[in-house]
């Protein structure tokens, strides 16, 4: 007990949490080589997970800016907590995995690296930034472009606000697909080099979730910028299935899968789902799938449901028909269902709570018995389930 007690106050002390300016730099990815390039991977800082405090500071610093250019409000208290609950429960699921996805790397590198990369090496280092970004992109694209995979990406796009908690709205099944499109980066990038680029990869495209960022000038022609990314999570018919880059925008513009930012975006899903509750977000499309394989004829169209794309259909191209997209024009009415003050208040409390007790698991992880920790993860996320329910005005008196 003695031991967990001391983990939570350096934690809270902020023992091993980088300065202020670098943990900004990491999250737009202004690193060096020598101060990011590691010999083992123990050595690799938890970046990710550093840079929580980072994540919390940047998303009120845009409330307070969008409040102080007196725009409404980029964020709603329901969307927000389901974008938050979305990325709790796909980090938990890391508790259970992530580490055998690491393994698996070291022994493909160990046993099948086509060359020997000097850790400290330059060359290393950007070898590894290209080929992570160079796999993000195509994972990223198939994503979208396969069903089964959309199943789990569609997730992070179920928000119909765009800020920066969207970012935080991640599945907890793609991290088996990620792993399988990155895997081949073991045959040249040794595993200390990999786990850093994939941390900076995901920790840039936290920023770019927000409407505050108009233009970059002439580095949108290069890097994935917040305009760019506007394009990938919208639903008007010219935004569907564009940029797809995660640091870079130059693979879009290569395999002609760019747009640039016209109309004003109506972000999330073509079919809302119309719910806060994390679980449905989570499972709804493989429901759908489902339900959809039993209902098509035919063993051939049954397996095209879950290998082509999300619109497809018997008679259908593979990616479906842009036509069957509904149209949209901003603005677009949002689900929110409103509760009221008290009932407000009353969530939020509570999803503090669970915020506190979630990052309280992750501080002492490695001081808890599995079932201890399963126990844990169980009432952080029936906590958010009952959030959830609240904000959907279910079983509830208002």
């Amino acid at each position: 007990m003695a031991e967990v007690e001391l983990k939570i106050a350096e934690v809270i002390a902020g023992k091993d949490g980088p300065s202020v300016l670098t943990g900004l730099r990491r999250i737009f990815y202004l690193v060096t080589p020598n101060e990011t390039s590691f010999q083992t991977l123990e050595e690799v800082p938890k970046y990710v997970a550093q840079a929580s405090p980072f994540f919390i500071g940047l998303i009120l610093l845009e409330l307070m800016v969008a409040s102080l250019k007196n725009k409404q409000t980029p964020t709603r208290l329901n969307d927000s907590i389901s974008s938050l609950s979305a990325g709790m429960i796909s980090e938990t699921s890391n508790l259970f995995s992530k580490g055998v996805y690491l393994m698996t790397y070291v022994w493909v590198y160990e046993n099948y690296r086509l060359v020997d990369l000097p850790w400290d090496s330059p060359v290393t280092w950007w070898t590894a930034f290209i080929l992570v970004e160079f796999t993000y992109y195509w994972l990223h694209r198939m994503s979208h472009e396969v069903n089964i995979m959309w199943a789990s990406h569609q997730v992070h796009h179920s928000s119909e606000d765009y800020n920066l908690t969207t970012a935080l709205r991640q599945s907890s099944t793609q991290k088996v697909l990620t792993f399988l499109f990155q895997l081949p980066a073991a045959l040249l990038v040794p595993p200390a080099a990999y786990s850093a680029h994939y941390q900076f990869n995901l920790l840039y495209q936290f920023w770019i979730h927000t409407e505050l960022v108009t233009s970059l000038g002439p580095l949108e022609y290069i890097l994935n910028t917040p305009s760019h990314h506007r394009v990938h999570h919208g639903r008007n018919p010219y935004c569907i299935d564009k940029n797809y880059g995660g640091t870079l925008i130059i693979f879009d513009r290569l395999f002609g899968t760019f747009a640039k930012e016209e109309e004003k975006v109506v972000y999330g899903l073509t079919h809302p789902l119309n719910t806060w509750d994390p679980i449905w977000v989570q499972f709804c499309h493989f429901v759908h799938i489902w339900k959809t394989f039993w209902a098509t004829p035919g063993l051939t169209n049954k397996l095209s449901v879950l290998w082509k794309g999300p619109g497809w259909a018997p008679g259908k191209p593979r990616m479906g028909c842009i036509e069957d997209i509904p149209k949209v024009k901003y603005p677009e009415p949002k689900y929110d269902s409103k509760a009221s003050t008290l009932w407000s208040v009353y969530v939020a409390v509570h999803f503090v709570l669970a915020m506190v007790l979630y990052q309280e698991l992750f501080a002492v992880v490695k001081v808890l018995s599995t079932a201890a920790m399963l126990g844990r993860v169980m009432f952080v996320v029936w906590t958010l389930v009952c959030v959830a329910a609240i904000m959907d005005r279910k079983y509830v008196i208002y």
